[in-house]
């Protein structure tokens, strides 16, 4: 398959567009916690999403009644009023029929209305149980929370006139997937707020994005047992459009321990128009898919959960690679993830995780077993060791293990490489976007990416790079006590020659050593006399 060198990035939203949406945030602090601030900006965007959808379904079978191609034209007043009503009308196109006081426009006119916290709450337990019929997994995407919140009637009225803008408006805007842009940016930055308490609902988008472009999820069942707020999902999908995909061709499954959270997730996806199954639960001890067999799984699930109570699980669970106390160990969870995903994976399965460092070299006892099993397996393909502060929500060194089934070259598109693993050292790729944050630019994602495919592909043009990318074998890597750092195999990259002989350098380094001590040793002089002269002579 031909591949497209250029990363399939998110649209981005120009400054006042976003300082816009962020400073209307930042009047609402005060009145709710910050790190609920969220639930409530993003359950109103979700409304106005499922309104404006509905309201251009609804123009849409009116002006079917004027078109003579269409089988509902000129027919009856009270025969178009039926077909209005039809739920099965909107259905068709993934649209949810709405009553008038659960549409925006609804909210738009009372604004102003001392009750417009009650009747936001209203609209929201109207949608969710539209929403529930449709789907029981949907319940409680939306809450009642805006009557009991300290908001004022003014500052909700604020919200509501502020994304009534026309800017704001998916039917001005119909290409501009505004809701998304506006979810991802509110998501964004609500984790910076947050900091680490925003960690299982962010993972910053150029790692997203890195996951992707290696993995590729062009068709099939993609996974994500610590889904969060559905970033891989969407991102998914945003490689899948810019590659000529179809949408029906994935199939989304996800797991996530925490039930705001989820909503999030829920909220996301709806907004793209997407199927899903998504469930509550803690993957490690919960699995809810115990039947899943994904073809590709994207994960940045929480790094060295101590505690985890292992001793919960069965012995005989069908994750394990063997015995229960040979495999896990209560102090970090790391490898259970690794097992759990090696479960879930098809027989060409492959799954992209992002994980802390410390997994890559942990001598504890039951990671080590599990990471020595994976390698002895042929179960890792490639490791890629990223720069420091890629993460708002830790500062935690993180790396991506890629782990695959698909390494025995029988399908046609890939080598056979089950005998090794290929190591990326990427800790100097990176841009600093302020003093907190580093984000991977087109460039370094796309050369990252490419890396692995050449190495993986048939008919690739792959080839060792000093300092950045080694393939080693599996051999190489038993002689290294299976550490999987790749600094240990990629070695150091070439200085470049400056062409000044040795000797020359080595003489002028010299004759500056010399000059240097001389000036040191006058310093010291004068200290001494000044130290003297004030009584106190060393």
């Amino acid at each position: 398959m031909a591949k497209n060198n250029t990363p399939a990035a998110a649209p981005k939203a120009d400054i006042d567009f976003e300082n816009e949406l962020w400073n209307a945030a930042n009047e609402l602090r005060g009145a709710v916690a910050e790190n609920q601030y969220k639930d409530y900006v993003l359950s109103l965007l979700f409304l106005k999403h499922l309104s404006e959808r509905f309201e251009i379904r609804k123009q849409e079978i009116e002006q079917s009644f004027a078109d003579p191609k269409s089988d509902y034209y000129s027919i009856e007043k009270h025969q178009q009023t039926e077909v209005l009503e039809d739920e099965l009308e909107y259905q068709v196109k993934n649209v949810y029929r709405l009553p008038k006081e659960a549409t925006w426009e609804y909210l738009r006119e009372n604004a102003e209305q001392d009750d417009i916290k009650v009747k936001v709450d209203q609209a929201f337990v109207l949608i969710d149980e539209i929403l529930s019929k449709r789907n029981p997994d949907y319940k409680g995407v939306l809450e009642p929370i805006f009557v009991k919140s300290q908001l004022s009637p003014t500052q909700v009225a604020g919200l509501i006139n502020l994304f009534s803008k026309e800017k704001f408006s998916e039917i001005n805007n119909p290409e501009s997937d505004i809701y998304g842009r506006v979810y991802e940016y509110y998501i964004g930055k609500f984790a910076m707020a947050e900091g680490s308490g925003a960690g299982q609902f962010f993972t910053p988008g150029s790692v997203v994005r890195l996951l992707v472009e290696m993995l590729e999820p062009l068709k099939g069942r993609i996974m994500d047992l610590a889904c969060g707020s559905g970033g891989m999902f969407v991102q998914s999908l945003k490689f899948l459009q810019a590659h000529g995909g179809d949408k029906n061709d994935i199939s989304i499954y996800g797991q996530e321990r925490y039930e705001g959270t989820l909503r999030l997730c829920k909220m996301n996806l709806l907004l793209r128009n997407l199927s899903f199954d998504v469930k509550l639960g803690d993957s490690l001890l919960q699995d809810r898919f115990p039947d899943l067999k994904a073809d590709y799984a994207l994960m940045n699930p929480p790094f060295n959960i101590s505690n985890w109570h292992p001793e919960l699980l069965p012995d005989n669970d069908p994750r394990l690679f063997g015995a229960k106390d040979t495999f896990t160990t209560p102090g970090n969870a790391n490898y259970m993830w690794f097992q759990t995903l090696w479960h879930h994976l098809s027989e060409r399965g492959t799954a992209g995780v992002v994980m802390a460092n410390g997994a890559m070299t942990t001598g504890s006892a039951g990671e080590k077993n599990v990471r020595e099993h994976m390698i002895q397996q042929g179960m890792v393909d490639c490791i890629v060791q990223m720069p420091d502060k890629l993460f708002l929500t830790t500062g935690i060194p993180a790396c991506i293990f890629i782990l695959s089934k698909n390494r025995d070259g029988r399908d046609g598109e890939h080598r056979e490489r089950k005998n090794e693993i290929l190591f990326i050292d990427a800790r100097k790729l990176g841009t600093m976007a302020s003093r907190r944050l580093r984000v991977f630019e087109d460039a370094d994602v796309a050369r990252i990416a490419d890396t692995y495919h050449t190495w993986r592909n048939i008919g690739g043009s792959y080839t060792d790079t000093e300092g950045f990318c080694k393939a080693a074998t599996l051999t190489e890597v038993a002689a290294n006590n299976y550490v999987l750092s790749p600094g240990r195999y990629v070695g150091s990259e070439a200085e470049e020659d400056d062409g000044v002989p040795f000797e020359e350098k080595m003489k002028l380094l010299t004759t500056e050593l010399a000059a240097q001590f001389e000036e040191s040793a006058l310093l010291e002089k004068r200290i001494r006399e000044n130290l003297e002269g004030i009584g106190f002579g060393l």
